[in-house]
């Protein structure tokens, strides 16, 4: 008696292949699980994603550092300063203005000079309101280099009280007995109240009008996870020898209002998903049980015909694979849609982690693949006599 042929690879993925054509709506019910494990670590991401933009806005990482008061004559901050925080590997970027002692501006000539309307003047350095969160209502910034022409951008407040509350060709200041464009209006600085009644011009033109060249203030944006080292190294990154002579700000409550919600996101998109896998891959096991039942003549048939209970075992335990494998890519595509589609008529941020993907993908192979052992063994364990018995 010649010795019974062994089912290679490529039949048993035949057979999987067919026993998931002859049924193709266990494929549809097994992607639901991951689909909705998709969905909905998806939109909670996104959910989360645009929650941190919010309170990225209420400058979560950004750090001002000024001169440090104390009961002597505060020092001012080095010329350097901006530059020597930009080389920080923690910040990922950084702005300066310094208060133009006596600088003034005006409507127009005729406006008696001690009607300033309480507007000050700063020079720049870098995209001030970029830095700070803010906006450019009308116009554009300023062109911060050292040899820009004479040009100027209100702030919020001095625009109101100046009466310009957009840019036009004719839109401009006089100041030291000079006309100067006005290129940009500001939009309210949230972070910064109180650069919204100010002047700000190149520091070409700040020297002109009397500009010292020490910053009052340099705005910082940190690295996120790095706010508090950023901030314990910015004092003597700016003045190396007397950094108490210079003062950086704590980082806002709002920064441990984003580390709360981020550790509590983090485990409840784990828990959702470890539970939404959970869920599926009991619905494998529970799909491919059904299988067994409904297939038990056909079992019994190549029994009869002398296939080994391996054979069998290996049968339906490839199947329970392929239906996984495929009802994950399913799930997957299903739920990405369901994401975006959720999202974007959210007006959030789409946000579905990497991990989610992989990992669903993953895992529910591996759960399905578990899942199946026992519908499988169940299968390899039925007699040809009570299997045929059936037909």
């Amino acid at each position: 008696m010649s010795a019974r042929r062994t089912l290679g690879t490529g039949d048993l993925l035949r057979l999987g292949v067919f026993g998931l054509r002859t049924r193709p709506t266990r494929v549809v019910l097994s992607a639901l699980g991951i689909a909705a494990m998709i969905a909905v670590v998806g939109i909670s991401a996104s959910s989360k994603a645009a929650l941190d933009r919010v309170l990225d806005a209420l400058g979560t990482n950004v750090l001002t550092v000024t001169k440090a008061e104390g009961f002597g004559e505060p020092v001012p901050l080095p010329e350097t300063a901006v530059d020597s925080v930009r080389r920080q590997d923690d910040v990922l970027t950084a702005a300066g203005v310094g208060k133009v002692d006596g600088g003034k501006v005006y409507r127009n000539p005729f406006v008696p000079a001690a009607e300033t309307k309480g507007i000050g003047v700063f020079g720049s350095w870098g995209d001030v309101p970029e830095v700070l969160g803010g906006s450019v209502a009308s116009g554009r910034w300023l062109d911060t280099a050292a040899d820009a022409p004479p040009q100027m951008v209100l702030g919020a407040d001095a625009a109101l009280a100046l009466g310009i509350d957009r840019v036009t060709p004719d839109a401009r200041i006089w100041t030291a007995g000079r006309w100067v464009q006005v290129v940009g209006v500001l939009g309210p600085m949230q972070l910064a109240p109180d650069l919204d009644n100010q002047a700000f011009v190149p520091r070409g033109l700040a020297g002109d009008l009397g500009f010292d060249g020490h910053p009052t203030a340099v705005y910082t944006r940190v690295d996120p996870e790095r706010v508090s080292e950023a901030r314990a190294v910015l004092a003597r990154t700016v003045n190396p020898s007397s950094p108490q002579d210079v003062g950086v700000t704590r980082p806002s409550d709002a920064l441990a209002a984003k580390n709360a919600t981020d550790d509590s996101f983090t485990g409840l998109l784990v828990g959702i998903g470890g539970v939404a896998l959970l869920v599926g891959g009991i619905g494998v096991a529970n799909t491919m049980v059904i299988t067994v039942l409904e297939r038990r003549a056909e079992v019994g048939v190549r029994r009869a015909l002398g296939a080994r209970r391996r054979d069998i075992r290996d049968q339906f335990l490839v199947e329970s694979l392929l239906l996984s494998f495929l009802g994950g890519v399913a799930g997957v595509v299903i739920g990405l849609g369901v994401t975006i589609a959720f999202a974007l008529g959210q007006g959030w941020p789409i946000a579905v982690p990497l991990w989610a993907v992989a990992g669903g993908l993953g895992a529910t192979v591996l759960i399905g693949g578990v899942s199946g052992l026992y519908p499988a063994a169940r299968a390899a364990r039925i007699p040809p006599t009570s299997a045929l018995a059936a037909v």
